[in-house]
């Protein structure tokens, strides 16, 4: 079983729906969600980093923002009310965040990683390849950059340049030959 991650909003609601018990929902407020909700779901995502605690994190603030939908007087201003109670659910989540503490007579530290996970690595090997890149000659190095670096297609490489598609398949074909056999890149293989 799960606990509402606001209660006070969670309570609220229960209360306000008591109180108006045959009142009918707010019509502008789905309106409202339903227009603006991909900006907003946006903005909860930057907060957390898992996209289904952003979601959480939205529906409460939402939650919170339906209770006082009476109370608000400019409606024009909803999108600051709505990231104002995104701000401070999520920064009361964080202040409840319990932090467990294990004592243990090792710590629990990992092995050293190489290769691509260590960014001084990664760094070498994007110097090493800027490096062999700018050996080759220039109009095959235009084609590798807009094919690899700017993803364009082969189609849109040859719009670009103003050349046939054969020409850049060939160009290329021969480009990445030539950085295969470049000795600087032996570190990526």
């Amino acid at each position: 079983m799960t606990t509402p991650v606001c209660t006070s909003a969670s309570d609220a609601a229960v209360s306000a729906r008591q109180t108006r018990p045959h009142s009918r929902p707010y019509p502008s407020f789905a309106s409202y969600v339903m227009a603006r909700q991909p900006v907003l779901l946006r903005t909860a995502r930057s907060l957390t980093a898992n996209p289904s605690d952003a979601e959480d994190l939205l529906q409460t603030a939402l939650a919170k923002t339906y209770v006082a939908w009476e109370r608000i007087e400019d409606h024009r201003a909803l999108d600051g009310y709505v990231r104002r109670a995104l701000l401070n659910t999520r920064t009361s989540q964080w202040r409840k965040r319990r932090v467990d503490e294990f004592v243990c007579d090792e710590l629990p530290e990992p092995e050293p990683a190489g290769g691509a996970d260590d960014p001084a690595e990664r760094q070498a090997l994007h110097d090493a390849m800027w490096r062999a890149i700018m050996k080759l000659p220039a109009r095959q190095r235009a084609m590798v950059v807009l094919r690899y670096y700017e993803d364009l297609s082969e189609v849109q490489t040859a719009e670009v340049l103003g050349v046939s598609v054969g020409t850049v398949k060939s160009a290329v074909s021969r480009a990445l030959g030539k950085l295969r056999e470049d000795p600087e890149l032996d570190l990526a293989r």
